[in-house]
């Protein structure tokens, strides 16, 4: 695993303080609060705490609603580097923009190429854990900063299953879940398999059931993040069609956009789990330690 070198303070929004605490802990550093203030116009003023002789500074920021973050990560970093901060680093839990790896029509813009260059601009380091990334291979690609760190909450969901379910099953709701999957099920001890997905659009998908006997199982579907929700439902729905006894999931990025986990339920997903790069009700991992193992130095 690649790693990142320990900051000697760790910034974080008012939102973020409790992960924030958690992983100042973790990591045995200090942590302060970024403050905010919001103009009637809606423009963001920050104020960062004094950092003395801290040269290594991170700066938390899970990318969740991602819009304004971007750019309160940029009036944070570019004053950090203002008040002399030599290596600053980027942990975001949760990293957006990653999904627009391409351009399918002319005059698309490659989001994660832009916003990942952008980043690379402002960080010598970033940590992110499980990036939905789909045509490239590493996180250097689409962030070129000297120091990338990708982590996966996977193993720690595999463990937390195999705590909660005697023998579940772990099936991927796509092929390009198998990560995800293969890895929380090796961690937990546990048999798993993957769905057939053909994607006509954001919320228009084809699912096709696993090639494995999933009668009377209990079935754990595991993938990286749960955006509209349709994946997880449509390959819940096959799964209980074919006999499973019952469906649940598990994720590392809770997004849950507007009416997911209502979807999901009706689609006969019982108990939702997730890790909490994302703040959510369902998160039953956490991940501080995990990041803070990323660490060195």
């Amino acid at each position: 695993m690649n790693t990142a070198p320990r900051p000697g303070l760790l910034l974080a929004f008012d939102d973020e303080a409790r992960f924030a605490q958690a992983l100042a802990d973790a990591c045995g550093v200090r942590h302060a609060a970024i403050v905010r203030h919001r103009f009637p116009d809606g423009e963001l003023k920050l104020k960062l705490p004094p950092l003395g002789a801290a040269d290594r500074v991170a700066i938390l920021r899970s990318l969740h609603d991602p819009n304004e973050k971007l750019i309160e990560l940029l009036l944070a970093a570019r004053t950090a580097r203002d008040q002399g901060v030599g290596h600053l680093t980027l942990v975001a839990p949760y990293l957006a923009y990653m999904r627009q790896d391409a351009a399918f029509e002319t005059g698309e813009a490659v989001s994660q190429r832009i916003v990942g260059g952008w980043l690379a601009q402002l960080f010598d380091a970033v940590v992110t854990i499980d990036p939905h990334l789909h045509r490239i291979r590493s996180l250097e690609e689409a962030i070129p900063a000297p120091t990338t760190v990708t982590l996966t909450a996977a193993p720690a969901l595999g463990r937390m299953i195999a705590a909660r379910i005697r023998d579940a099953l772990v099936i991927g709701p796509d092929e390009e879940s198998a990560q995800w999957a293969g890895a929380a099920a090796r961690a937990g001890g546990l048999a798993w398999s993957v769905c057939l997905k053909e994607r006509r659009g954001d919320r228009d998908v084809s699912i096709s059931a696993p090639p494995v006997d999933v009668k009377g199982r209990h079935v754990v579907l595991v993938d990286d993040v749960a955006s509209t929700g349709r994946t997880l439902a449509h390959a819940a729905r096959m799964i209980l069609q074919a006999g499973a006894a019952r469906c649940d999931a598990a994720v590392t990025h809770p997004v849950f956009a507007a009416d997911a986990l209502a979807v999901m339920e009706a689609h006969g997903i019982g108990s939702v789990w997730s890790s909490d790069t994302i703040p959510h009700f369902t998160n039953a991992v956490a991940v501080a330690p995990l990041i803070a193992a990323a660490f060195a130095g």
